[in-house]
């Protein structure tokens, strides 16, 4: 019987804030340092989509955004603000469902979320709101590029944000960027210990390990960041693309 992984989960904790214009890898670099912590070859590294985005700008001022009739109506109905309202619909390719105070978009990128991920939590106080990256797979190769030339090793790198997720309560983080490896394992014509051939299993092990460094990063520690060690993944090019389900095979669009 093959042995089971040992995964382990590090948190990297960051000493101090990202600013745009920031490089990410050597902020990365200086929170691991600063722990006392490095990277091994073949490691996986996960950071939020928070500080991605605020190294590369994405920041916006709520005070330039002009809400229209329609975001003001719907704002004051439920006691949001009008502006991140606004910004989201702006942000959206497709409003998906509009429903007591809630606005589920489509993105640009093509992922499904509240408010098309414009966040105001985490920022600066509600005076900025924060956009997703432009492109999180871009993002993602860039720090895993910047990475191995200033460490002379592989490891993939994983950019998550939280979502919500149909018919389950709570918030689960989520792969939006990939660089380094496939964010999915097939597993489609293989058998199982009992000799059964698989037809339907496709791990999506990027959405796995997004969950698993959330699990040690939570939303109140300045933890923004974490390495996986031990998780063995297929090396190659990927992209957080290919865990969206194309609208052929959606049964529920």
């Amino acid at each position: 019987m093959k042995k089971a992984e040992e995964v382990s989960v590090i948190p990297i904790p960051f000493p101090t804030e990202i600013r745009p214009g920031d490089s990410l890898a050597e902020k990365l670099l200086a929170a691991m340092r600063f722990h006392n912590l490095s990277l091994k070859q073949h490691d996986v590294v996960v950071v939020k989509h928070k500080i991605v985005s605020k190294s590369e700008g994405q920041l916006v001022d709520l005070a330039t955004i002009t809400p229209s009739p329609a975001s003001r109506v719907w704002a004051r109905r439920y006691k949001l603000d009008a502006r991140v309202v606004e910004l989201a619909v702006a942000q959206s390719a497709r409003i998906v469902r509009r429903k007591r105070g809630i606005l589920i978009t489509q993105t640009r990128h093509g992922f499904v979320c509240a408010n098309s991920g414009v966040d105001v939590s985490n920022v600066d106080g509600g005076t900025h709101a924060l956009l997703l990256p432009r492109d999180p797979d871009r993002s993602a190769a860039r720090l895993r590029s910047a990475l191995k030339r200033s460490l002379g090793i592989s490891v993939a790198v994983i950019i998550t944000d939280s979502f919500g997720r149909p018919w389950r309560e709570g918030l689960s983080e989520v792969a939006i960027g990939v660089a380094g490896f496939s964010p999915l394992r097939d597993y489609r014509g293989q058998r199982d210990s009992h000799g059964y051939p698989l037809h339907a299993s496709i791990d999506a092990v990027a959405d796995e390990l997004a969950c698993a460094a959330g699990l040690v990063c939570g939303k109140l520690d300045r933890v923004p960041a974490a390495i996986i060690r031990g998780f063995l993944y297929h090396s190659g090019r990927g992209s957080a693309g290919e865990l969206i389900r194309p609208s052929r095979h959606d049964l529920f669009r």
